[in-house]
């Protein structure tokens, strides 16, 4: 629920838009402290596709929670996307989808590599200095916090805990788990400090040619 200065708009809401864009036409939102503020912006906010929402009781975990909102999919059996709350991104789930099935995955972890927030040193074999490169991107790819996930995904999930400890390696293991580099050029940005968020604003300036 956290807007994007200048926009006037909170995460979920940039988040709601991107899916639509692509061809999402309903969404389940995954609610636990606090829902009622999350669900009072839903209910007046003019969304471009159908939203429900479901409310944890207690945490039951990023794994559990995710068992439970997949139990109120509007179409069971179907394959289904799910991001996380904190992510601002854009770029065509289609093609990941399509990623997805050409691999028969049981699940698809869109993977980003994002920049280091600190300057880097190039050094030569001598131990010289040669050059300063600003924030460059990191060596690693991560887990970007978008997914597709196979309509048998569900049944994998621990009923509480966190599926990143439990199903996913289980899926890496058995080959089942595939993974979506984020093509050149995709914006993709995890909002989880006050630093995070001016630098999205700035972006998002740069891009509308604000």
């Amino acid at each position: 629920m956290v807007e994007i200065p200048g926009t006037g708009v909170p995460i979920i809401g940039h988040q709601l838009a991107w899916l639509a864009a692509e061809g999402v036409t309903d969404a389940v939102v995954s609610c636990g402290h606090l829902a009622e503020v999350l669900q009072e912006w839903l209910a007046g906010a003019d969304l471009p596709l159908r939203v429900s929402t479901v409310v944890e009781e207690e945490p039951l975990g990023r794994g559990g929670g995710l068992k439970y909102a997949a139990r109120h999919l509007p179409y069971p059996g179907r394959w289904w996307y799910a991001t996380n709350g904190d992510v601002w991104t854009r770029f065509s789930l289609r093609e990941m989808a399509a990623f997805h099935a050409e691999r028969g995955a049981a699940a698809t972890l869109a993977l980003a590599r994002p920049r280091i927030p600190w300057g880097a040193v190039e050094t030569n074999e001598f131990g010289q200095v040669l050059d300063f490169i600003e924030s460059p991107p990191s060596p690693f790819l991560i887990n970007a916090g978008v997914y597709v996930f196979g309509a048998e995904f569900a049944a994998l999930l621990p009923d509480v805990g966190d599926h990143e400890r439990t199903t996913f390696p289980r899926l890496a293991r058995e080959r089942r788990l595939a993974g979506f580099p984020l093509p050149q050029g995709a914006y993709w940005r995890a909002i989880d400090t006050a630093k995070d968020l001016a630098a999205a604003a700035r972006e998002l300036a740069a891009q509308s040619g604000a």
